[in-house]
């Protein structure tokens, strides 16, 4: 059994902004490494002996298991901290909570509302600092889902995937982590619900190192026209709750259904970071039918955060 690949120890994952296009391959190559050794039940307890502290401010349910699930099968242990188990929710300031954490675990995966929390988090910390996700971004989903694109086209660059809907932290990493692997990324969002200007300027940049691009529009058709990959998300996040009517009319021409789907090629595959809402952002007809790989996406949770835990921590 070979060994991870170590370049990227000690590093933070915050965005996939801040990893180049050789490393988000690596974190990605290394996924697939893992899983085969999982799949083919052979032992990879690269952690033995680590700890990770999970910390959570918002709930979860894949986040949660694979980060768990990945630490165990790693050889490693992990310490669920919600903001009851902790001082940090209770007033103890961030930068306290991360020189304390520093001295008796091996990493931090922190799942938040703030990507300031995050980043603050990671600057006082003197060990890894993993973002579970936050309102700005998700880049531990956005490996997972690239991981399943490549598995079932079995090729990265070059395609185009189309997202439908909020411009949200699904968004976000998804133009951050497609531009890196050379991906044509078209996001269609509702006035008023586009993506963060700056994330977008970023994600431009770097698309330009693969020679590839990012596009914003209004119509979900320009958007799905001849895309190999189609990617949705909830109408209203965590935390966006009583915004749940509004969204709902101002999103109502954005639902992922089989009309939609006919603008894009044949063999087009469907992904949704989960947990989905039926009947709104998507069909039963496409989340259930014979182009989603939401299954597939979701396991590959468990060995995309493997591959970012084995190479940081």
């Amino acid at each position: 059994m070979t060994s991870p690949n170590m370049s990227l120890k000690g590093r933070d994952l915050l965005t996939l902004h801040d990893f180049t296009v050789e490393e988000v391959n690596l974190l990605l190559e290394e996924g697939a490494r893992i899983k085969a050794l999982q799949k083919a039940g052979i032992p990879h307890p690269y952690l033995q002996g680590k700890t990770l502290a999970m910390i959570f401010q918002k709930s979860s349910t894949r986040t949660r298991v694979s980060f768990e699930v990945a630490m165990f099968q790693l050889g490693g242990h992990a310490l669920f901290l919600s903001p009851r188990d902790i001082q940090m929710g209770r007033g103890e300031s961030v930068a306290d909570t991360a020189r304390a954490l520093s001295r008796f675990v091996d990493g931090i995966m922190i799942r938040t509302f703030d990507q300031n929390e995050v980043e603050e988090l990671a600057t006082y910390a003197t060990i890894p600092v993993i973002n579970g996700l936050t309102d700005l971004t998700h880049p531990c989903q956005i490996l997972a889902d690239l991981m399943t694109v490549k598995e079932h086209k079995g090729t990265l660059s070059g395609l185009k995937l189309a997202y439908i809907g909020d411009g949200n932290n699904i968004a976000h990493s998804l133009m951050y982590g497609c531009a890196k692997v050379g991906m044509k990324v078209a996001i269609a969002s509702p006035d008023g619900y586009k993506p963060n200007a700056k994330v977008v300027e970023l994600a431009k940049q770097d698309a330009l190192l693969t020679g590839t691009s990012i596009e914003v529009v209004s119509d979900p058709i320009e958007a799905v026209k001849n895309a190999d990959v189609i990617v949705t998300d909830v109408w209203a996040s965590m935390g966006q709750e009583e915004e749940q009517k509004i969204r709902e009319k101002a999103f109502a021409a954005y639902q992922v259904n089989e009309e939609l789907c006919s603008h894009a090629k044949p063999d087009f595959i469907f992904l949704h970071c989960l947990p989905a809402h039926r009947g709104e952002e998507v069909t039963a007809e496409i989340i259930d039918g014979s182009h989603s790989v939401v299954w597939d996406e979701a396991e590959n949770r468990l060995h995309a955060q493997k591959a970012v835990l084995a190479m940081l921590v």
